[in-house]
């Protein structure tokens, strides 16, 4: 497996983190995630805008321009063997004494990115839905930058695992519904899909997005409004969505069935069309240096 670290292509092996790196001590950093079908990163000017929104937020200078990160990340995907990756992008403030305050002089930012395969969910999750549980959102009120102190996501998510669940629904102030702890939300009532507003409650996802341009494009109602906890409860179906999991019916929510317990008619209308959005846009998408749909927003 090579990475990209500080500069340079090598073998992961060979990264090496200082023990004073400030997102060692103070998980000051933040990181990005992005689809690559292909050899195709998708949507990489949408992916790196969110990644700027996530270095302003935490006031950290964008180490490189758009064509530089254009540039490192399609030389790491030729690097590495898979057709299909995901490139996780890794940004902290760098190395200097332990101060809460930033480092002045400002220090070099390190800079990580690493290359995984991307796996597709097993038919048999698509059959069959997943489980899922809710729990109070306890998270702090900036979760629209992408930081890498995640330890909040962690300990929700490990509650999902520790029940048996595929993912933990997020509920803030026992009223409304934000996120997953790694995934976004949609709640569906007599066939209208209904999405959390992405504000800062909630990471604004790619795939999301993608959802709701399907729902747009194919006739598919929609509203992008507050849902209420109650709305979560009595939904008709739920579904889950990311980069890496694409989208999946919830069939279970807190030991009961959501619907009938099956995947319902609204994910028998949006897994096709994400299927074919992927085969005939994300994979068809051409190289950096092509422009054109796919790369980046295809609005």
């Amino acid at each position: 497996m090579t990475v990209y670290f500080n500069g340079a292509f090598m073998p992961i092996e060979e990264a090496k983190v200082p023990v004073l790196d400030r997102g060692f001590i103070f998980g000051d950093g933040v990181y990005e995630v992005i689809p690559v079908y292909s050899r195709r990163a998708f949507r990489m000017a949408e992916h790196l805008k969110r990644l700027q929104h996530s270095l302003d937020g935490i006031k950290l200078p964008n180490p490189h321009s758009e064509s530089e990160w254009t540039d490192i990340l399609d030389q790491l995907i030729q690097r590495n063997a898979p057709e299909d990756q995901y490139l996780y992008l890794h940004i902290t403030r760098g190395v200097a004494k332990r101060d809460h305050a930033f480092p002045n002089p400002p220090v070099p930012p390190t800079v990580f990115v690493l290359s995984n395969p991307l796996t597709t969910p097993p038919a048999e999750l698509l059959q069959s839905g997943v489980a899922c549980i809710t729990v109070a959102d306890n998270r702090w009120l900036r979760c629209d930058i992408k930081a890498i102190s995640l330890l909040p996501n962690v300990l929700l998510r490990q509650a999902a695992v520790e029940a048996g669940c595929a993912e933990a629904i997020l509920i803030r102030d026992d009223a409304f519904l934000t996120e997953g702890a790694a995934s976004n939300i949609f709640v569906v009532k007599n066939g209208t899909l209904l999405a959390p507003p992405k504000d800062n409650l909630m990471l604004p996802g790619i795939t999301y997005d993608v959802i709701l341009e399907l729902a747009a494009t194919n006739g598919i109602p929609y509203q992008v409004r507050r849902v209420t906890k109650a709305e979560v409860f009595s939904a008709d179906e739920l579904l889950l969505t990311s980069s890496t999991r694409e989208v999946l019916a919830i069939t279970t929510l807190d030991g009961k069935p959501v619907g009938n317990g099956k995947p319902g008619a609204m994910f028998a209308k949006l897994h096709p069309l994400y299927q074919n959005f992927k085969r005939d846009v994300m994979r068809q998408a051409p190289s950096p240096s092509g422009g054109g749909p796919g790369w980046g927003n295809t609005r």
